[in-house]
């Protein structure tokens, strides 16, 4: 699904490559110019030289303190430099034990050099292995020691649930390292992609986010990554307190395709959609020209009601039913013209850049 009708653009209010979605502000880009309780906690040097938390935890799970030391070696901070000369700055994490960072493609598009920054202040140079502008996700691989590299654990985004707490850690305003706390404060949020397409199933948190923490880890009371901070809303520029975060079950998928030299495919049905005037539904606003819905005989203002026998809200559950499939797969779209019901069944073409 096409989400042209979100307004994307590059805002230049004291960032270099901010995206902007409406007044969603990519929360990534920082122009460079010059809660849980625990028991007690006893810390230790493990193996590779990360201080482990090996205390018992209580239910409700660890401390913002003991995410913090759990995680905090593997959180960097990214430099880009551009064609245009200006220098941008956003953040990033340890996927694996390759050396492979993950962050948002905001934050590297158009990079000429990436500077890679560890918390002991060491620095690599970075080479970008893939992006992925449907996703605003990309991957660059550093050549730094073992004992350097400390991956996060990837959590499972499909359990989180609303009110969870969450830890964000990152480069706001170009300060590495900074770690801010809140919730969950709602799930299944669609936001716009860099190409205007839209991110299905985007996490919402109140942690204060700000620009330069763009890539950074969303983390859970277990101290595994749940999101990618991207986004923010606001009408200020900086936190309102309306954060988006692209889920860790993406990110995984992603990631993997990036890392393996694959261009990620995204399935691609061909129409823009808006919530419907009834209770249900979601009306299709534009059919695009030879895509799979107008091949199909989808037309303008037509009411999807279900996909695949699911029933179908409003507009972000078109997004997330196509999201969750590839191209090349078959759907059954049931929709109402003219208060009369009808079904179509769809191949799913590829998304284009």
């Amino acid at each position: 699904m096409n989400a042209s009708r979100r307004a994307v653009a590059l805002t230049a209010a004291g960032v270099v490559g901010a995206l902007a979605a409406g007044v969603g502000i990519g929360a990534g880009v920082y122009a460079s110019v010059a809660p849980a309780t625990t028991t007690t906690t006893v810390i230790q040097s493990s193996g590779n030289g990360r201080a482990e938390d090996t205390s018992a935890t209580a239910p409700d799970g660890l401390s913002v303190n003991a995410i913090y030391r759990r995680t905090q070696q593997g959180v960097v901070d990214i430099r880009v430099g551009t064609s245009k000369g200006p220098h941008a700055e956003g953040s990033g994490w340890v996927y694996d034990s390759k050396g492979d960072i993950v962050t948002n493609q905001h934050v590297v598009n158009g990079a000429t050099s990436i500077t890679v920054t560890f918390p002991d202040g060491k620095s690599y140079k970075g080479r970008l292995l893939g992006s992925d502008s449907s996703t605003d996700l990309a991957v660059v691989r550093v050549s730094a020691p073992s004992s350097e590299l400390a991956p996060i654990q990837v959590g499972n985004s499909d359990a989180v649930q609303v009110g969870d707490p969450v830890v964000a850690i990152g480069s706001p305003f170009g300060l590495p390292g900074t770690v801010t706390s809140g919730i969950v404060s709602a799930l299944h949020r669609s936001i716009s992609a860099p190409n205007n397409f839209t991110i299905a199933n985007s996490i919402q948190t109140d942690a204060p986010i700000n620009h330069g923490n763009s890539g950074g880890p969303l983390l859970n009371d277990s101290a595994q990554v749940i999101g990618v901070n991207a986004q923010i809303q606001s009408d200020s520029g900086g936190n309102d307190g309306v954060g988006f975060a692209i889920p860790s079950n993406t990110v995984r998928s992603v990631a993997a395709q990036l890392i393996a030299g694959k261009t990620v495919a995204h399935a691609y049905i061909g129409v823009s959609v808006r919530d419907s005037s009834s209770p249900l539904g979601a009306e299709l606003e534009r059919i695009f020209p030879d895509t799979p819905a107008a091949k199909a005989g989808l037309k303008a203002g037509d009411v999807i009601t279900s996909i695949d026998g699911k029933t179908v809200s409003g507009e972000s559950d078109v997004s997330d039913a196509i999201g969750q499939l590839k191209p090349g797969n078959k759907i059954t779209v049931t929709y109402e013209r003219g208060g009369k019901s009808a079904t179509a069944t769809i191949t799913l073409g590829t998304r284009p850049s």
